[in-house]
C-alpha cells in the first residue's frame, strides 16, 4: 500500500467527519439523539461501503462494486488498521496533565462512586459469562469469550471495542470485534435515549434537585456548538512557539507515554517467557493500550517530581484524544462486518438486552442506596457511562446539573482516575478474553462475581450508611441556619 493511499483514505475520513457535523447541525433527531458527528459519518461509510452499498449493486449486477462499495480496498484497509493504533494514544492522554490523588484520597472522596462503578464494570462480566456459561455455548455454540462482549461493548465503547480486534481474532474469536462494535453502538444509543427518559421521570418524581418538569438543553448544545459569546479554552500555552510547537510537545509527551507502556509490555512478554508461557499465556495476547495508559501515569508522576507537570495541559491532551477518538470511531463503523452481527444475531440481542437491563436495574436500585443525597446527578453519569462512553455519561450529568452545583462531576472525575486502569479497557478489559481462552468462562467468573458483591456490600454497608449520615447532618445545619 503506497503512502499516497493511505493519505487519501485519510482525507476521504475527515470529509466524511465534516459531513458528520454538518448533518449533526441540521438534523433535528440526531441532536435529540446527541448522536456524535463521528458514529453518524461512520454509518455513512458503512453505508456506502461493501457491506451495504456494495452488496445491492452486486445483487443488481455491477460486480465492480462488490469488493469495496464506492471506496478503494487500499482505504478499506486503512480505515480498518487505525482503530488499533488510536485507541492506545487515546488511553496515552488520561492522566497526562491531570492531577492524581492517593489511593486513600480517592476513596474518601468518592467511596459511593467507585463502588457504584466497579459494581457497573464487573456486573457486566457477572451477566454476560453467566449467559455464556448458560446460553450462548450450550445453544448457539459460540465460544466462551462471547461472555465478555457486554463489557467490552458497553462499558468499554467503540474505542475499546476496536482496539480488542487483534486480541480476538489471535484467539480465534473473529466475530468478536464486530459484535463488540455492534453492542457499543446500541449501548450509546439507548444509553441517551434512556438517560433523557430517566432524566424527564426523575424531574417529574422529584428525584432531582435542580431541574424540574422536562429536561431540556439549548439549541447550540444540541448541535454541538458554542455561542458566539461563550469562552471554552481550548487549552493553555505551556511553551513557546519560536522554540516548540505547545501541541508538537504534547504530542511527543503522548509518543514516550506510548512508549513507556510498550516497554512494560515487552518487559512483561519476556518474564512470561521465561517462566510459565508453556502452560499459560497471557500478555502475549495483551493489546498495548492498557499499558500505554499507564505509561501516561507514570510520566505525569515523573512531572510532577521533577516539577515540569506545569508544561503538560490536560485540555490539550483532551483535544488530542478527540481527535483520536473521532477518528477511531469512524474507522471502525467504516469496517464494521454487518454479516458477523447477522450471523449470531440470536447471541447479538440477548447480550444487548440483558446489558440493558442490568445497567437500569443497577442505577435505579443500587444508586439511590448508596447515594443518597445527589444520587440522580451522581448516578446518571455512571449509567451514561456504562452504556456507552465517558461523554454520554457527562452529557447526562450536564442536563441534570447544568451549573454543576453538585459533587456529581468531582466524584466522577476523581473515580475514573482510579475505575479507567482497570474497567472500561483498562486492564481487566485487556486480560478478559485470554484469560477466558486459556482457562475457560469459570474463573473469571467467580472473581468478577467476588468483585461485584464485594463493590455492592461496601457501598450499602460502608459509603451508604456514612453518606446517610452526612446527608442528615447536612439538612440539619441547613434547618438551623434558616
Amino acid at each position: 500500500m503506497s503512502p499516497d493511499a493511505v493519505g487519501f483514505a485519510l482525507l476521504i475520513l475527515g470529509l466524511f467527519l465534516l459531513l458528520g457535523k454538518y448533518i449533526r447541525v441540521k438534523t433535528r433527531w440526531v441532536q435529540r439523539l446527541f448522536l456524535p458527528s463521528s458514529i453518524v459519518a461512520g454509518f455513512i461509510l458503512l453505508m456506502l461501503g461493501p457491506q451495504v452499498f456494495g452488496a445491492l449493486a452486486a445483487r443488481a449486477g455491477f460486480d465492480g462494486f462488490a469488493e469495496a462499495g464506492l471506496f478503494t480496498e487500499a482505504m478499506l484497509d486503512t480505515w480498518s488498521a487505525l482503530p488499533g493504533l488510536l485507541i492506545t494514544v487515546v488511553f496515552a492522554t488520561l492522566f497526562l496533565g491531570h492531577e492524581i490523588p492517593t489511593p486513600k484520597r480517592a476513596a474518601t472522596l468518592v467511596g459511593p462512586q467507585l463502588s457504584l462503578g466497579v459494581a457497573f464494570g464487573s456486573g457486566q462480566y457477572v451477566v454476560g459469562l453467566l449467559l455464556a456459561i448458560l446460553v450462548l455455548v450450550p445453544v448457539f455454540s459460540m465460544t466462551p469469550m462471547a461472555g465478555a462482549l457486554i463489557e467490552i461493548g458497553f462499558e468499554g465503547g467503540h474505542g475499546t471495542a476496536a482496539g480488542m480486534r487483534g486480541s480476538m481474532e489471535s484467539l480465534g474469536f473473529e466475530t468478536g470485534a464486530d459484535l463488540a462494535l455492534g453492542l457499543a453502538t446500541v449501548g450509546i444509543v439507548s444509553g441517551v435515549i434512556l438517560g433523557i427518559i430517566f432524566i424527564n421521570i426523575g424531574a417529574r418524581r422529584g428525584h432531582t434537585e435542580f431541574i424540574s418538569g422536562d429536561a431540556t438543553m439549548s439549541l447550540e448544545e444540541q448541535r454541538g456548538l458554542f455561542r458566539h459569546d461563550e469562552n471554552y479554552p481550548a487549552g493553555q500555552m505551556t511553551s513557546r512557539p519560536s522554540s516548540i510547537e505547545p501541541l508538537s510537545l504534547h504530542a511527543a509527551i503522548v509518543c514516550v507515554a506510548i512508549l513507556i507502556g510498550w516497554c512494560i509490555l515487552e518487559s512483561l512478554k519476556w518474564i512470561e517467557q521465561q517462566t510459565y508461557a508453556q502452560t499459560f499465556e497471557l500478555f502475549e495476547h495483551v493489546p498495548l493500550f492498557p499499558l500505554a495508559l499507564l505509561g501516561g501515569v507514570i510520566l505525569q508522576i515523573i512531572a510532577v517530581k521533577l516539577g515540569v507537570d506545569y508544561l503538560i495541559d490536560h485540555q490539550i491532551m483532551l483535544r488530542i484524544q478527540g481527535l483520536a477518538l473521532d477518528a477511531l470511531i469512524v474507522s471502525a463503523l467504516a469496517t464494521l462486518s454487518l454479516q458477523a452481527i447477522g450471523e449470531n444475531i440470536g447471541p447479538f440481542i440477548i447480550l444487548a438486552i440483558a446489558g440493558i437491563l442490568f445497567n437500569c436495574a443497577m442505577f435505579w436500585w443500587l444508586a439511590p442506596r448508596i447515594i443518597p443525597r445527589y444520587w440522580f446527578e451522581r448516578g446518571i453519569g455512571d449509567f451514561g457511562q456504562s452504556m456507552g462512553v465517558t461523554a454520554t455519561g457527562l452529557i447526562l450529568m450536564r442536563i441534570t446539573d447544568p451549573e454543576a452545583k453538585s459533587p456529581a462531576f468531582e466524584a466522577f472525575g476523581y473515580k475514573q482516575l482510579v475505575f479507567e486502569p482497570f474497567f472500561g479497557g483498562g486492564l481487566v478489559t485487556a486480560a478478559a478474553i485470554p484469560i477466558i481462552y486459556a482457562t475457560g468462562p469459570w474463573p473469571l467468573f467467580i472473581a468478577m462475581a467476588v468483585v461485584f458483591v464485594v463493590a455492592v456490600a461496601s457501598g450499602l454497608l460502608i459509603f451508604g450508611r456514612r453518606m446517610k449520615q452526612a446527608a442528615a447532618a447536612e439538612r440539619e445545619a441547613e434547618r438551623e441556619s434558616v
